[in-house]
């Protein structure tokens, strides 16, 4: 039996969905496939140089100087250290991350953000706590974690960072002075899966989501605050809702029926699976302020759901989380 999650997310919040974002071909919507495993929220799709010569794999990067992290992020991944001078935890966690990004021998770089003396980047990221890590694929932000780690748990982050950027055609590197590795990623410890989590994956294996979610809702009634467990279940609801559907049959459907609440919602799912994650939230969002308080109820419980999906430290989240509660009150 297969100890790989079949719906991986990259731990603590980025949700691998690059399965849902490379659509089948022959019209048909993201889970009509019975089977797939993903890697992470689409990128961006930018193809990378060959190699590029930098001062340094770390640097500081402040409001002004974003742009240069977001341009070498079409090159390698561009690892974001969300930090402050007022947190320990944050200053004892950039030398690990140092380290690792030296490691990698150019497939990476690390931007060190100082929150306290940028407030535009702070506001753009919305770190729920410092430390926060992000990573920049191809332009686009692709959320981490947070708090402090093992080296050990940073070095299997970056490696599925990089699947995750191989699968966005972001495959170049950077050659710089203070790189102490070969470019080689060091295999990262295989990740031991909870016994009470591989009934769930089992069925999500064999394409079976509805087994799936009720294996995921049995291990969120013994454990309410298991968070992987929590997204696993969203996803599982999503690629379920579009299992067997079609991208036109979805679209035509909600097009003939503009006041059927189930049909434009799922086009907000269609829309997330494709990587459109802004115009889901915006048609979502839409729909619960010109809906009566029974159909708000339900839309605003997809949208929970779609946060989990995405994952709770993404940008787009917390826009979109301070826009419905705008709404509410």
């Amino acid at each position: 039996m297969s100890q790989r999650n079949p719906m991986p997310s990259i731990p603590g919040g980025g949700v691998d969905l690059s399965h849902l974002a490379n659509r089948p071909q022959g019209g048909q919507a993201p889970g009509a496939q019975a089977s797939g495993a993903g890697a992470g929220a689409r990128a961006g799709g930018h193809q990378s140089a060959s190699a590029v010569d930098v001062p340094s794999l770390v640097m500081d990067i402040s409001d002004s100087t974003f742009e240069q992290a977001a341009q070498l992020s079409g090159i390698v991944p561009v690892v974001i250290s969300l930090w402050s001078e007022n947190s320990e935890p944050a200053k004892e966690l950039n030398p690990v991350l140092e380290k690792v990004t030296r490691d990698l021998g150019g497939l990476i770089m690390l931007a060190k953000v100082d929150v306290d003396a940028n407030p535009q980047l702070t506001q753009a990221f919305g770190p729920q706590a410092i430390p926060t890590v992000v990573a920049l694929v191809g332009g686009r932000p692709v959320p981490l974690f947070q708090g402090p780690l093992a080296e050990a748990q940073i070095r299997d982050f970056m490696a599925q960072l990089l699947q995750l950027a191989e699968q966005q055609g972001v495959t170049g590197r950077v050659a710089a002075p203070d790189a102490t590795g070969d470019g080689t990623p060091v295999p990262p410890p295989a990740a031991r899966v909870p016994e009470a989590h591989i009934p769930a994956m089992e069925a999500a294996e064999r394409g079976d989501y509805a087994g799936a979610i009720a294996e995921w809702q049995a291990v969120l009634q013994k454990a309410p605050a298991d968070q992987a467990a929590k997204e696993a279940l969203a996803q599982m609801k999503l690629l379920l809702r579009l299992q067997g559907q079609t991208v036109d049959g979805v679209r035509t459907a909600a097009a003939d029926q503009p006041d059927d609440l189930n049909a434009q919602m799922l086009v907000a799912d269609l829309d997330l699976s494709g990587g459109h994650i802004e115009d889901a939230f915006l048609r979502l969002l839409e729909l619960f302020e010109k809906s009566d308080d029974t159909n708000r109820a339900i839309v605003r419980t997809r949208l929970l759901e779609l946060f989990e999906v995405v994952g709770q430290a993404d940008p787009r989240v917390n826009a979109a989380r301070g826009r419905l509660a705008s709404l509410m009150f």
